[in-house]
């Protein structure tokens, strides 16, 4: 796990330019004409940004099974208050619509604004990439949090020693 506040700063720095990337990216792909075709690209693109960004914070599945299990325990219980569905477990596509339903309101318009030239097109570029942009800051903070208190825990721990 991350143990200072500088190792999980500096991890959230890189997230957010992982999210910026691939919020751009988003943003491009509505440019194409094609329907359907930005929707599955968000898709895709939030199946592998939101494990990298677990993977950075070393809440994986994987990483937190080679964890001690009172500290697994610990860490869980700590996953679980925060009601996230995506730290700690396998990120499915059926988890990544839930998460663009949030923003759903955003991808609707995305959709009419797309076939309008030019000032239609520049602002579904914009919603497809805030969509991207807001569900990927937001769950870099409940990484962070999450990472957070695992490195005060470990700290507790380690005192009582």
């Amino acid at each position: 796990m991350l143990t200072s506040i500088e190792e999980l700063d500096a991890v959230r720095l890189r997230c957010k330019n992982m999210v910026r990337k691939r919020a751009l990216a988003s943003g491009g792909l509505v440019l194409l004409p094609l329907p359907g075709v930005d929707i599955a690209a968000d898709v895709a693109l939030l199946l592998e940004l939101l494990p990298a960004i677990n993977r950075q914070f070393n809440l994986t599945p994987e990483q937190i099974n080679r964890l001690d299990p009172q500290f697994k325990s610990f860490l869980y219980g700590v996953i679980k208050t925060t009601g996230t569905r995506v730290i700690g477990q396998l990120v499915t596509k059926q988890v990544v619509f839930m998460l663009l339903q949030k923003v759903g309101v955003r991808l609707t318009a995305k959709q009419a604004l797309k076939f309008i030239p030019l000032a239609g097109q520049a602002a579904a570029a914009a919603l497809s990439a805030s969509a991207i942009l807001l569900i990927g800051q937001a769950h870099i903070e409940e990484c962070y949090v999450i990472a957070k208190k695992a490195s005060e825990y470990q700290a507790l721990v380690h005192l009582d020693e």
